[in-house]
């Protein structure tokens, strides 16, 4: 079967169900732990192309990193990017990436569809 990707953290109950989904299904799983391991600016962004989302949908919007900086009025996308990167806290998680497509696996159903 086709090797995935996932950027892990491994404290996220979703995170961790979308992993077991992921090996139940016979593919090969690179384990990235995004916290210890932070994803470039490069990386984050061809994700973002792969998943046709803006920066900001991304982003755990909810976390004290995200108002402590003041991201909520910055509309530029290479300046969110930038703050994933730093901050990589801030990337919502767990996402799969196959060849080029990606899928954030929230709802953990998402990631079946995904890996068909």
């Amino acid at each position: 079967m086709s090797s995935v990707t996932i950027w892990h953290n491994p404290r996220c109950s979703k995170s961790r169900q979308g992993l077991a989904l992921l090996e139940e299904s016979n593919h090969h799983a690179e384990i990235v732990k995004y916290l210890n391991t932070p994803p470039t600016v490069e990386e984050i962004t061809a994700v973002l192309k792969m998943l046709d989302i803006p920066a900001r949908d991304l982003m755990r919007t909810k976390e004290a990193i995200y108002k402590e900086l003041g991201l909520k009025d910055i509309e530029d996308d290479m300046k969110l990017i930038e703050a994933m990167a730093e901050h990589p806290k801030l990337i919502e998680r767990p996402v799969f990436i196959m060849g080029d497509k990606a899928v954030i696996g929230r709802p953990p159903e998402k990631i079946i569809d995904f890996l068909k």
